[in-house]
């Protein structure tokens, strides 16, 4: 290991110790490792610049971004969980399952777990916490779990990231995604019904006959934009960048035109949030693109490939070190972290074992999710209790049948690869 790349490893360590947001650290890093191999600092600017700008695919995020604001900024958490408590809100633990179950249909319209939570899990949570069978504890544990399924249900705006690194189709991704997303929902709602009957949870009151149509046909147009962006993008009507864009203008439209619920005061609120998460992503992906540089002069990856080479890993071996590597960092990292710095370093080795890109990428993308989930980094744990006013402590202690659920689903899914490529591979995708 050159001096110059220790240099870059004690100035990027030194900044997250300072708390220094990750974007500049990372910059900063960059920045010592030029100064030390005595190189012009102009690369940075080439770097960052040819990085951001020559990335059509990047494109999407803040789309995507927006969007995800746009509907929690209008009525549409409110309208997709009374749709969805006709559909699940009878069963044993009747308002834990409408969440799950909206989160589904919120996935496949922000592309953030972040977002799911912030908003159709806050409506949630405010009901949950109104009845007494619903701890405090449950109640953030279920919101936390099921927002993991915003990323895993295309659109996916990590798996965006991924494709960017790894150079897999985006549509693929996607597609691969969806299966299993839907058995995380599938599986996440068995727990909850267990956890419902030993806890003998009573049946919520049904949703008045009457009172159907009316929901209906509340939920009916916000159901309508998974539909309008899968539809597009696997008809070839538009490329999944595209779809970001359609997604912005569909959800601004609903929520401005048709809902009426969308103020200049509110809309001015959502730009600006969107502008700072969007910022935020840039300078994280500008100082990724500064480290990849140093790593690839360096051949890190080319060597983290020999020596996965030299340990005589297989296929399989190589996916549970990655499991186990991804869900250690992820206790201490930020997702675009991990996959803009670590998964470009993976790749080498994943490509000489015949590891498929995109069964590999959606296997990072769940490794990444739990890692929301659980301590001391967990995301989502502090989302929601800066919302929720919820402790932690409860939240984990309730929790942890869900993220046992998960790991099991994540190690069926690194053995059996057909759970994640099944569809792309049917719907005509090349993956590999």
């Amino acid at each position: 290991m050159s001096t110059a790349i220790i240099v870059l490893c004690i100035v990027l360590v030194a900044g997250m110790l300072l708390r220094m947001p990750i974007g500049f650290s990372m910059l900063a890093a960059g920045a010592a490792y030029l100064l030390t191999k005595g190189q012009d600092m102009g690369l940075m600017a080439e770097q960052v610049g040819n990085g951001l700008y020559n990335s059509y695919v990047l494109l999407a995020v803040p789309l995507f971004v927006f969007a995800a604001n746009i509907m929690n900024a209008g009525t549409v958490s409110e309208r997709l969980f009374d749709f969805c408590r006709i559909l699940v809100g009878r069963m044993r633990g009747g308002l834990a399952q409408v969440d799950i179950m909206v989160s589904v249909i919120f996935s496949g319209m922000s592309g953030s777990a972040i977002a799911d939570a912030a908003g159709p899990g806050l409506v949630t949570i405010r009901q949950m916490l109104k009845k007494p069978e619903y701890t405090r504890g449950f109640a953030g544990a279920v919101v936390v779990a099921s927002s993991t399924l915003g990323p895993m249900i295309p659109p996916s705006i990590p798996m965006v990231i991924y494709a960017l690194v790894s150079g897999a189709s985006v549509g693929a991704l996607f597609l691969g995604g969806v299966l299993p997303g839907l058995l995380m929902a599938a599986l996440m709602m068995g727990v909850v019904h267990i956890i419902a009957v030993k806890r003998n949870m009573p049946q919520d009151d049904p949703v008045p006959r009457h009172e159907w149509p009316g929901l209906i046909l509340r939920g009916a147009l916000p159901l309508s934009m998974p539909l309008v962006l899968l539809g597009g993008i696997y008809s070839g009507a538009f490329t999944p960048t595209e779809a970001a864009a359609v997604a912005a203008l569909h959800s601004l439209v609903l929520a401005a035109v048709v809902f009426r619920a969308l103020s200049w005061r509110s809309f001015w609120g959502v730009v600006l949030e969107s502008a700072r998460a969007s910022a935020v992503i840039t300078i994280i992906l500008a100082g990724s693109f500064m480290l990849n540089y140093a790593f690839t002069a360096e051949g890190v990856p080319q060597a983290m490939a020999q020596w996965v080479d030299s340990m005589h890993l297989n296929r399989w071996q190589f996916l549970l070190l990655t499991n186990v590597l991804f869900l250690v960092l992820g206790c201490f990292l930020d997702v675009s972290v991990l996959l803009l710095v670590f998964v470009p370093m993976l790749l080498p080795a994943a490509k000489l074992l015949g590891v498929d890109l995109v069964h590999f990428g959606v296997l990072v993308v769940l490794n990444m999710m739990i890692g929301l989930i659980h301590p001391p980094f967990g995301m989502l744990l502090f989302v929601t209790k800066a919302l929720t006013g919820i402790p932690i402590g409860e939240m984990m202690k309730e929790g942890w049948p869900f993220l046992v659920m998960l790991l099991l689903l994540l190690l069926a899914m690194t053995f059996f690869p057909q759970i994640v490529l099944w569809l792309p591979q049917t719907m005509g995708y090349t993956t590999g």
